[in-house]
């Protein structure tokens, strides 16, 4: 039953078009969705009886509604999705929020460019630099893309540099170059550092190069030819003999593009699959006539919200969409809000005139989607339906095996979690040198696989050097204690209460500050965050590892014991002889014997991939860390006058902290923005 507030305000609901939010209790949203006429949809979910189905379920947690207006139904698609971008419901297909394509970027822009005169110092800004770039673009540079890998953008500079031969090189290097480099001994570089070009004959390179970029190459060739022509009409043989080679490297580049079109410039080619309970799509970038490569997307919250989408669509009196292009029209409006769109989408289904009509007036030029192309475009079309299903059984096949992997351990365990999707491993690591900069590292496995966004390094302070054991106790107390006492604090909650209060007490107690890092594929320097933020556990793992035998189980068994917390889930990972691989075995605080599983079990597999992911994370930050220490990292941050941009400098001029200390005062001051007084003070603080 709903109350009868909710009831009057979905009766006083207007007949316009707009989109309509749905939360539950505790304030989460469950679904957004879109209506030509407000009052006839949304009351149509309240005026039925929807039984025991999934909708059902969902209308039955609706204590809240909220509604926005809109012109018209276009606006309310783009409204829609970027609501659904926003706030994440659970009874929407979501897309992940992954736009982050790199670009390719050519520094400056033709109306900025310094005019160099002959015999004067070359000077980096006269010369544009062909670089690889990923974030937000602006107006000083030129950007070429976006591009669906970093491996495309890498394989264009490469390109650029064989046929346009532009630098490469970052200013502070070009600036300082007596004798040109390598890249120019290989031809890749006309060597603009050392003035071996004019700035006149580089811009016509970096011209030619823009067109080339956008499609154009059959002018660049024809204006290529006709200053080929000229120098040789002059008897100037050897600038002849340079653009003809020129030409020729053009001409091998375009021969090797096994994609290419002289009327599709800018094509996005989009093709879905969906197969067991799972949907990919892939998309494939052609950018200036070339093919890029492409990128394979996966939905989440699939299954209910198709249920959803199928009520609405009876309630609109339409036909019922297929699941497939429920996810290809979520995906289009959900990517293509606030990027950059082609000029055309070619798609293995149709897409609604709507969603075209929302994307067009987004980009303020004619969008066009053909779904049963011809010709050139039916090749796209059939590649990537084939990569999307290439991708999507690759899918089902790594879930199956990580699923096995996971109940693999529970069986040799017999461990008895609540759902083996949500079954949850935390290990911990200790990781220091003859006792410095001491680092406990705890990694997380869950969903199948490891969670790097959720890892945690802390710094281990007050204990002796090399005293392993109370480094473990303190990082199991710091990361369990708050956790124990929230659950003693509700001893007669249901247990979603004990879990509610669990995540809202979930903090760290520790006044040392924990380290994140960023994700393994893309490693970055650690980052600190806000202790407590996120660092600790939000529900008592299923199985605590830890990296060690006898000696640290009995001291994770003494701080589970002093927390009331359950001593079943603590397991050590002994190493075996010689620390082979494989020849672990399980040690238990609970009182069990010790376990050997076997060198093929897929348990003892996985115990030793999360294992060795502790390690690994350890000791990376423990390195950091020793370094920071040994050099005075730190005090370069805390020197009075030394702001961002000063000591971006320092460790652009001398390659790093180390550099620095190396330096005199004489060297620091000749810094820009570093005085006389300031070098002195920067030297007292790393000596």
């Amino acid at each position: 039953m709903h109350s009868e507030e909710l009831l009057a305000q979905v009766a006083a609901l207007p007949g316009l078009p707009g989109v309509y939010r749905y939360y539950d209790a505790e304030g989460t949203v469950l679904y957004v969705g879109k209506a030509r006429n407000l009052k006839k949809r949304v009351s149509s979910y309240f005026t039925k009886n929807h039984g025991g189905t999934r909708i059902g379920h969902m209308v039955g947690k609706i204590t809240k509604l909220e509604t926005t207006v809109v012109r018209s139904e276009a606006e309310a698609l783009l409204l829609e999705n970027n609501l659904i971008k926003t706030l994440a419901p659970r009874y929407n297909i979501l897309f992940r929020d992954d736009k982050s394509y790199p670009y390719l970027k050519i520094t400056g822009s033709p109306e900025r460019l310094p005019v160099t005169k002959e015999g004067a110092l070359a000077m980096p800004s006269a010369f544009p630099r062909v670089a690889y770039y990923r974030g937000s673009v602006d107006r000083k540079h030129r950007y070429f893309g976006p591009y669906p890998s970093a491996w495309a953008v890498k394989e264009s500079i490469q390109l650029l540099q064989k046929v346009f031969r532009l630098r490469t090189c970052e200013d502070t290097v070009f600036a300082n170059r007596t004798r040109p480099c390598l890249l120019y001994q290989i031809k890749r570089c006309t060597g603009p550092c050392v003035n071996l070009i004019t700035p006149q004959a580089y811009q016509q390179d970096v011209l030619n190069a823009e067109a080339f970029l956008r499609g154009d190459a059959q002018s660049v060739l024809n204006a290529l030819e006709a200053r080929m022509l000229e120098h040789a009409g002059k008897l100037e043989f050897e600038q002849a003999a340079e653009l003809r080679n020129q030409m020729g490297a053009l001409s091998k580049v375009l021969h090797q593009q096994s994609v290419e079109t002289a009327s599709d410039k800018d094509v996005d080619i989009l093709a879905v699959r969906v197969q067991g309970g799972k949907a990919c799509v892939n998309l494939a970038m052609i950018r200036g006539g070339r093919h890029l490569g492409d990128r394979a997307y996966f939905p989440s919250h699939l299954e209910d919200a198709s249920v959803v989408q199928e009520f609405d669509d009876a309630e609109d009196a339409v036909r019922a969409q297929p699941i497939e292009e429920q996810v290809l029209e979520a995906f289009i409006a959900q990517h293509y809000i606030g990027v950059p769109l082609p000029s055309a989408l070619i798609t293995s289904h149709p897409v609604q005139p709507e969603l075209v009509e929302a994307l067009s007036s987004q980009a303020g030029s004619r969008i066009g989607a053909v779904h049963n192309p011809r010709g050139q475009r039916r090749l796209w079309l059939e590649m990537a339906e084939k990569n999307a299903e290439l991708q999507l059984a690759r899918l089902l096949a790594e879930e199956g095996s990580q699923q096995a992997r996971t109940r693999a351990l529970v069986d040799a365990l017999d461990l008895a979690p609540d759902h083996l999707d949500t079954f949850r491993v935390e290990c911990f690591d200790i990781s220091h040198t003859a006792g410095e900069a001491t680092q406990a590292s705890c990694v997380v496995f869950h969903h199948h696989q490891m969670q790097n966004r959720e890892y945690r390094r802390y710094n281990i302070e007050g204990i002796t050097p090399g005293d392993d054991y109370a480094a473990m106790r303190q990082v199991l107390t710091r990361r369990y204690a708050r956790l124990a006492q929230a659950g003693r604090d509700t001893p007669d909650a249901t247990p979603s209460e004990e879990q509610e209060a669990a995540e809202v007490a979930a903090v760290e107690i520790a006044e040392a500050p924990v380290v994140a890092e960023a994700p393994a594929q893309e490693e970055a320097a650690p980052k600190r965050v806000k202790v407590g933020g996120g660092g600790s556990a939000q529900r008592l793992p299923d199985l605590v590892l830890v990296d060690g035998g006898r000696g640290q189980v009995s001291m994770a068994r003494e701080v589970f014991a002093e927390l009331g917390l359950d001593l079943s889930v603590i397991v050590g990972v002994e190493k075996g002889e010689g620390r082979k691989v494989g020849l672990e075995e399980l040690v238990f605080a609970d009182g069990r014997e010790k376990v050997y599983l076997g060198r093929e079990s897929a348990a003892l597999m996985l115990i030793a991939q999360i294992r060795d992911e502790a390690h690994r994370f350890a000791i990376t930050g423990m390195r950091a860390r020793r370094a920071r220490v040994r050099v005075g990292g730190s005090q370069l941050e805390e020197i009075p006058g030394v702001g961002a941009k000063k000591r971006a400098r320092l460790l652009q001029r001398f390659g790093g902290v180390r550099g620095v200390a190396a330096a005199s005062v004489e060297d620091i001051a000749t810094v820009e923005g570093i005085s006389r007084e300031l070098a002195e003070e920067i030297y007292r603080a790393l000596h």
